[in-house]
């Protein structure tokens, strides 16, 4: 065991091979009572020794994809530090992860996201939970906009003041996160309240869908009226958490009865996302201005996971092309191929090339390695983070040993960009990407008809109908 000191207290960590691992770490205090609803409020000191031992307990969410409450308690807002040289000032780059789940479930404690093999070459890596779906991302009136959004800001300004005592640099922080982790690191370029807090960012297949006030508003309605309540703080800081999931869950499970009040995001099933509400998110990550160096990709065949999942009708394949893209597609003969292209550069591809183009200077790479379902939406976690045979991700991986490669590749990659600014390969200025495959190669972008499609394309905040 070593200890090491915060602002809140004295944290007493397990040390394993190669890296300290401390868990279940508050960096605000629990969002419940009087701070239900709210912005994230400072964490209580503690006397004594504290034990960071165990993971903290999960924000409540849905029970989808086998989410699991790892500890009981009302302390969702803790974190993580995976360290390979901890209690001295050592200077090493941080890097700080923020988990996916379409903004409506996950949680920092999963076997996923164990962060050992990033550590032990040469990185502090920080985890921690946000609040998420109607908790989260509710826009509830008496309740500030964004609130998991907050719950980042409160991480990373944690990271600011104590990292140094894990022999982190608090001058080279570089976020990072996929899917809704990745859309939130692109929020988070655009909020003021974040500014200063890192230094880099690494974005994997963000989603593109913000949502404008109105919209939020009308969602969180629906949800609000499953329990006979209206959509204010007033009414839904009496009600028990682990309600609003199963709220949220009824509204979508009869979303696709309000596409003509909710447009796309209802044909997507999509209840959550940031909300562009002008002042705590003032714009969408395309439109913002920043001084923050960027990683940006996404993979070939992002849908198909989803695709898997939960297959098209007949009618929503056919309508997929008239629902979603901005001018017509080629001709394809299989209509569920066409949704599954048409899909996947609307909610992932076409928001990350978007974003990689807009800000000079940005470095692109596409993940093109074959697994279980191609290269699909997912199968960049396993090989970032190293965990190829534990957590859910993995089971998309497939051949274990060609995906060891490419996951030494995009580890080396990421910890590169974290210490230097630089990844390995040109920047997207001149129009090449990284590809992520068994055999490596830097193309100019291959994507070139979605590129076509939606060139001119504007992410605008989805609004209500």
């Amino acid at each position: 065991m070593i200890e090491v000191r915060t602002t809140g207290g004295r944290l007493r960590g397990p040390v394993g091979s190669a890296v300290a691992v401390f868990r279940g770490i508050p960096f605000a205090a629990p969002p419940v009572g009087d701070l239900r609803l709210a912005a994230p409020a400072p964490p209580a000191a503690w006397d004594g020794i504290r034990d960071a031992v165990r993971f903290g307990p999960s924000p409540p969410q849905a029970g989808a994809f086998g989410m699991q409450e790892l500890t009981g308690g009302e302390d969702w807002l803790t974190l993580n530090v995976f360290s390979p040289d901890p209690g001295r000032d050592a200077g090493l780059p941080v890097m700080v992860w923020i988990h996916g789940g379409g903004y409506a479930i996950g949680t920092s404690g999963l076997p996923e996201y164990d962060g050992t093999r990033l550590a032990r070459d040469g990185v502090v890596l920080v985890t921690f939970n946000h609040r998420v779906g109607l908790e989260g991302f509710g826009q509830v009136d008496g309740a500030p906009a964004n609130r998991g959004l907050l719950d980042q800001v409160a991480a990373l300004e944690w990271v600011q003041d104590n990292i140094r005592g894990f022999g982190g640099d608090p001058g080279r922080v570089t976020v990072f996160g996929q899917s809704a982790g990745g859309g939130s690191v692109a929020a988070l370029l655009a909020m003021p309240r974040a500014a200063g807090l890192f230094r880099r960012a690494i974005v994997q297949s963000m989603p593109g869908t913000f949502f404008t006030p109105e919209l939020a508003r009308d969602m969180a309605g629906a949800c609000a009226a499953e329990l006979g309540m209206e959509a204010t703080v007033a009414d839904l800081t009496t009600v028990d958490p682990e309600l609003f999931a199963a709220a949220g869950d009824a509204v979508t499970a009869d979303i696709g009865t309000r596409v003509d009040r909710w447009g796309a995001a209802a044909h997507r099933s999509i209840l959550y996302a940031p909300v562009v509400d002008g002042e705590v998110l003032p714009t969408t990550p395309w439109e913002a201005r920043h001084d923050v160096a960027l990683l940006v990709g996404h993979t070939r065949d992002e849908h198909r996971l989803f695709t898997a999942l939960d297959p098209p009708s007949p009618e929503q394949a056919a309508a997929a092309a008239d629902v979603f893209a901005p001018l017509p597609y080629p001709a394809v003969d299989d209509p569920v191929a066409l949704h599954e292209w048409v899909l996947g550069d609307w909610l992932f591809r076409m928001p990350s090339l978007h974003l990689g183009s807009g800000n000079p200077g940005t470095y692109f790479y596409e993940l093109t390695l074959d697994g279980v379902l191609g290269a699909c939406h997912g199968l960049d976690v396993p090989l970032v983070f190293g965990n190829l045979t534990s957590g859910q991700p993995a089971a998309l991986v497939g051949d274990v040993a060609a995906a060891e490669a490419v996951s030494v590749r995009m580890r080396a990659a990421w910890i590169a960009f974290a210490t230097t600014g630089d990844p390995g390969w040109p920047t997207f200025d001149d129009g090449l990407v990284q590809l992520f495959d068994v055999e490596p190669a830097v193309v100019p972008y291959p994507e070139t008809e979605s590129q076509r499609i939606w060139r001119d394309h504007t992410f605008a905040p989805l609004p209500l109908c």
